[in-house]
């Protein structure tokens, strides 16, 4: 696949350039460290030039839209109907409907490529914010959508997208008693989902390398022998053999690096956490205790480990060094604590909470303080961060009826837990995993 081609459109300012210049563009910014803010009013016109450019503009605002931080103007509204892409808006009659910002772009033809141009315009200012242009395959139309999406976000927020990323999930079918657990992977919109693995064995637990668009999960065989854990390339379909584990009872996780994973392995009635060498397949013991020790996680920067363990009477988070040793424990609320995922920006670790039955995503601090819960249901569980560790994917189920599974699905939610929407998937879904920010 041509990854898209990116160049600066100059004329106006460059992206984000002389941006600090004038205080009244602080109506096209959003301060992210304040506890309330209002979505800012964007308006985005149909890119010109070729019909893609409608779906292009969609694909936009839909992003921009579900992130809670924008609010897309209908285009129903807008005044001034005939927009040049090449030209300064009519600002007066953008200011009329209430846009701090309208985005315009246009579509051409380049040798068998597309060339995809767009502006953002700071409307109270009345001058370009950002632009970027863009050359890729037919085919990469989406993509391209998501990267702007990306700039405009990373203009307004002063923080880095999350639109042009996968995430990877349990895909699942059949009646509870032969459930069919298939590995598929998405848009992080809910678009271009496909399998990975056929279902002929049960595939569950996918987790993305930090650095590399590769996948590690477990899959069971047919006769219910040991669990093998595979590395698989999204993009080749490239699989490889990291390891057979028998008494595995939680799957690997990245070292931020990649080199390594993470995971614990059950023996002789205990747990405890282990390291191996993604290429040499060393394989290294770090806790070593009658306690269950699971579900580990590194830190951002590889130094840590964060996880769950019953060595203090109930399940609890402790964090310890990444080589072993040096526990201590940060979670001391009610109920029990699980799943812990430490943010790629190394200012929260999200968790699983059980209390009373009832379950909860909630974040703290890594010392453990600042415990909130953003999400809670009947059965809410698993989450994982998009790269800019500003949003969490998680999954719901809801309760069984009639002797019937009840439905599963996969969620979005901000870190303030004020916006959250289902992610479409075309079955019941499980156990996301958020990719790093695809190359370009």
């Amino acid at each position: 696949m041509m990854l898209p081609r990116r160049s600066t459109i100059l004329g106006g300012a460059a992206l984000a350039a002389g941006a600090a210049a004038v205080p009244a563009r602080a109506q096209l910014t959003i301060d992210m460290t304040r506890p309330t803010f209002e979505p800012v009013p964007i308006a985005i016109v149909d890119f010109a030039g070729d019909r893609v450019g409608a779906d292009i503009a969609n694909v936009v605002r839909n992003d921009l839209q579900n992130s809670g931080l924008f609010r897309s103007i209908p285009p129903g509204s807008f005044i001034q109907k005939d927009v040049n892409a090449s030209a300064p808006p009519q600002f007066p009659a953008w200011r009329q409907i209430g846009a701090a910002g309208v985005v315009v772009g246009q579509v051409s033809q380049a040798g068998g490529n597309i060339k995809v141009d767009f502006r953002l315009w700071d409307v109270v200012v009345g001058n370009q914010a950002a632009g970027l242009s863009f050359t890729s395959q037919p085919a990469n139309w989406r993509r391209l959508a998501h990267i702007i999406a990306d700039a405009i976000y990373k203009r307004v927020t002063g923080e880095e997208g999350y639109f042009d990323t996968r995430i990877a999930y349990v895909a699942e079918s059949g009646p509870g008693n032969a459930r069919v657990k298939r590995i598929a992977i998405m848009d992080q919109d809910g678009a271009n989902s496909r399998f990975i693995t056929d279902g002929r064995t049960i595939a569950i637990t996918p987790r993305f390398s930090p650095t590399l668009q590769e996948i590690v999960y477990m899959a069971y065989a047919e006769d219910r022998s040991p669990p093998r854990v595979y590395l698989q390339s999204v993009d080749s379909g490239r699989r490889e053999l990291l390891g057979n584990f028998p008494g595995m009872s939680f799957a690997p996780r990245f070292s931020p690096d990649g080199t390594k994973v993470v995971m614990s392995i059950s023996e002789n009635g205990q747990s405890d956490i282990y390291e191996m060498d993604v290429r040499g397949r060393a394989l290294r013991r770090l806790t070593n205790t009658p306690a269950i020790d699971t579900s580990p996680c590194y830190s951002n920067d590889g130094s840590q480990i964060v996880f769950n363990s019953d060595r203090g009477g109930s399940q609890q988070l402790y964090v310890m060094s990444a080589g072993g040793g040096g526990e201590r424990r940060i979670s001391f609320g009610e109920g029990r604590y699980a799943t812990p995922v430490w943010s790629p920006r190394g200012d929260w670790i999200a968790f699983t909470k059980i209390t009373a039955g009832a379950f909860g995503i909630g974040v703290m601090r890594p010392d453990g303080g600042g415990e909130r819960m953003l999400a809670s249901g009947f059965l809410v569980e698993g989450p994982t961060w998009a790269p800019n560790g500003r949003v969490l994917a998680f999954f719901r189920q809801q309760p069984s009826s009639a002797g019937r599974a009840g439905s599963v699905t996969l969620h979005q939610i901000d870190i303030t837990g004020r916006f959250e929407r289902q992610i479409p998937t075309a079955g019941d879904a499980s156990d996301p995993a958020w990719s790093p920010l695809i190359p370009q």
